[in-house]
């Protein structure tokens, strides 16, 4: 007669499932997203560094515009598919010291002519209005006809500016952006426009 047989225990597989629907551990979870988030975060700053740069405004050629110890952000890529507009405020690297930038207001553009008389700028024989700037000029300047790629820059307090009618035209290629926002201080906050629009007088 044979014995009876004891029944083997068998291990019980529902603590692994659990464990592989439970799905991995919430420290791994953290850290994963930890590094996914500085990832997008360090991506995100390296294009706002590619796309933008900050500027302090030192001294009153821009006044009453731009004010001494205002900050401003320019916009790097607006001139990637386009061309300065008159009425553009632009930071660009001093053509006769490329270690210092300076901002100015875009007058003239390539090809046209440019005289400075009578306290008002004229372009190709038409004065030029503009209601921005700190008092007439007192000086005069040209004609002067710009070639390809030059453009004519004047700070807004025009008797005490450092620009074009002092050190001649602006390389396209000294040009490093566009300013737009004031940023600093918050009482000053605001995006910076252009007088002109798109329209060329």
């Amino acid at each position: 007669m044979e014995e009876p047989r004891t029944p083997v225990a068998l291990e019980s597989t529902e603590p692994i499932l659990e464990r592989a629907e439970r799905g991995p551990h919430p420290l791994i979870t953290f850290l994963r997203e930890l590094i996914e988030t500085a990832l997008i975060v360090l991506v995100a700053m390296a294009l706002v560094n590619t796309a933008t740069a900050r500027f302090r405004i030192e001294g009153s050629s821009m006044e009453p515009t731009l004010h001494d110890g205002e900050y401003v952000l320019i916009s790097k890529v607006s001139y990637w598919f386009g061309s300065p507009q008159r009425g553009d405020i632009v930071v660009f690297r001093f053509p006769h010291d490329p270690s210092r930038d300076f901002i100015k207001r875009v007058i003239g553009l390539p090809g046209e002519t440019i005289a400075i008389r009578d306290g008002k700028v004229f372009i190709n024989g038409h004065p030029l209005e503009e209601p921005y700037i700190r008092g007439p000029m007192g000086y005069t300047y040209g004609p002067v006809t710009l070639g390809p790629g030059e453009y004519f820059v004047l700070g807004d307090n025009r008797n005490a500016s450092n620009d074009s009618h002092n050190w001649g035209t602006l390389p396209r290629s000294a040009i490093i952006g566009k300013a737009w926002l004031i940023y600093w201080p918050p009482s000053r906050w605001g995006l910076i426009r252009n007088p002109f629009g798109r329209e060329v007088p």
